[in-house]
């Protein structure tokens, strides 16, 4: 259900600027709302699990979003909305973290893989399926349906969670208000700057504030905050001890550059989907059902492999698959182009979700501590959704950016609309979203870079299993 959240709203997004009449930019905010909200305290409420236990925190948030779920469909502004998307991302950062440190601290190192690769694969269905549900919700119920449908789902969960999840030992910890304080600023105004940037022609926002200054006082909060955890002496919010187990860090590297691609890649296809193909919200949101059924399909067979071959070999094939998957869905995006020619790269787009998801899962924590599960699944959590948060804020940017140049028009995305663009301007509209695509699968180089150079994990190393 959170993580369904995360893409859901990108098929509905020419209905919402519609309905609101808000340009692109706006609209964008309804998810890089609910991504910023979840991203930042989730390297508390990891800690919250450890401290008041993960079944209570779980619930307390299930309990957030669900509320926030009805109020998202109720609203009667974007401005509204976006606040609503505010405290559902706030609910979904104190479930997720739970979810993760759970699993590490029920299942032995030699049978988490298993485990985690259903986690992973939930995960990885979950974001692509959004589109797909968003889409029969919108055409037959109304937008506000996407919301309003977390409902019932909340309500089940709870009481499955009340009666299921195990209650786990709980551990004292202090909390870094500073950190947090420093996270929430740098991450915001870096994220502010990069969606906003095309807003303001990327110059000045008001007297000396400039766009180039606001990303730049971000990255100087960011690199504050790593300094202020490695000099604070109590009880930092990012232990930096984490990071000396190699797999760990290189696995963090890997999940950011998947959170920016999935959302990332969602924006352009769908509005390229309705806007140039003219289909329906169902119609764009079927696109993806190949890459969903291949990805289920796999995800049982790659989870059972997690436990006995060097993830190395899975995960470099996933990251390969998807970057091949955006490359080739780039190439045949154009406005006459044939149906089958788009579905062929978005199964192999399946292939690569069912592929990596569960060894990145998987090796982040299998080496952590029982101690720092809950500080380990928030850390990975966490730069999962800095990837997803600055993947919407940077593809919306550089759709902008390619709409004003291939359309030689001002107002780039905004002046897309959310309609059908003229036929005229279909091979400028189609020629700006496919190159657009090209941005996550640059992104997604970095991630393959770093799986390659895993560590065999111990419990591979004990048993002598095959590389």
């Amino acid at each position: 259900m959170i993580l369904v959240d995360s893409t859901i709203v990108s098929v509905a997004t020419p209905t919402i600027m519609e309905t609101f009449d808000a340009d692109v930019p706006a609209v964008v905010w309804v998810t890089s709302a609910y991504l910023l909200a979840y991203a930042v305290p989730l390297l508390i409420t990891g800690r919250l699990g450890d401290r008041f236990g993960p079944k209570r925190v779980y619930l307390t948030g299930l309990v957030v979003f669900t509320a926030a779920s009805l109020w998202c469909g109720l609203t009667g502004t974007i401005e509204q909305l976006i606040l609503a998307r505010v405290l559902q991302g706030f609910g979904a950062s104190m479930m997720t973290p739970q979810t993760m440190a759970v699993i590490t601290r029920t299942f032995p190192a030699d049978k988490r893989g298993r485990a985690m690769s259903l986690w992973g694969a939930v995960s990885g269905v979950a974001m692509l399926v959004g589109p797909i549900l968003g889409g029969v919700l919108v055409d037959s119920l109304g937008w506000e349906w996407i919301f309003f449908v977390n409902v019932p789902v909340g309500v089940v969960g709870s009481v499955l969670a009340m009666r299921l999840v195990p209650d786990l030992p709980t551990l004292s910890h202090r909390f870094d208000l500073v950190g947090v304080a420093l996270s929430a600023a740098g991450m915001f105004l870096l994220v502010f700057g990069i969606q906003e940037g095309g807003t303001y022609d990327w110059g000045t926002i008001t007297g000396v504030l400039t766009v180039w200054r606001l990303i730049g006082a971000g990255l100087v909060v960011l690199v504050l905050f790593v300094v202020w955890q490695a000099v604070n002496r109590a009880e930092p919010l990012v232990p930096l001890a984490l990071f000396k187990d190699r797999n760990f860090t290189l696995s963090n590297v890997a999940i950011t550059s998947v959170g920016f691609a999935i959302t990332a890649m969602a924006f352009p296809l769908m509005l390229w989907a309705q806007a140039v193909r003219d289909w329906s919200p169902t119609q764009a949101g079927l696109l993806l059902v190949p890459m969903a059924v291949v990805a289920s399909a796999l995800a049982p067979w790659v989870g059972a492999l997690a436990d006995r071959v060097h993830p190395r070999l899975l995960a470099s094939t996933g990251l390969a698959a998807f970057v091949v998957a955006l490359v080739w869905l780039s190439s045949v995006m154009s406005p006459d182009a044939p149906v089958w020619q788009i579905l062929l790269p978005i199964a192999l787009l399946g292939v690569a979700n069912g592929f990596m998801w569960a060894p990145i899962a998987s090796t982040a924590t299998r080496n952590l501590p029982m101690s720092s599960a809950g500080a380990g699944a928030g850390v990975y959590n966490t730069t999962r959704q800095v990837g997803g948060v600055l993947g919407s804020a940077a593809i919306a940017a550089l759709m902008e950016a390619r709409l004003t140049a291939e359309l030689r028009v001002e107002g780039g995305v905004s002046g897309a609309g959310g309609t059908a663009v003229p036929e005229a301007a279909r091979e400028g509209f189609s020629a700006a979203m496919s190159q657009s695509l090209l941005l996550p699968a640059v992104v997604l180089g970095f991630g393959l870079v770093a799986v390659l150079f895993y560590q065999r994990p111990r419990h591979l190393r004990t048993v002598g299993a095959v590389r």
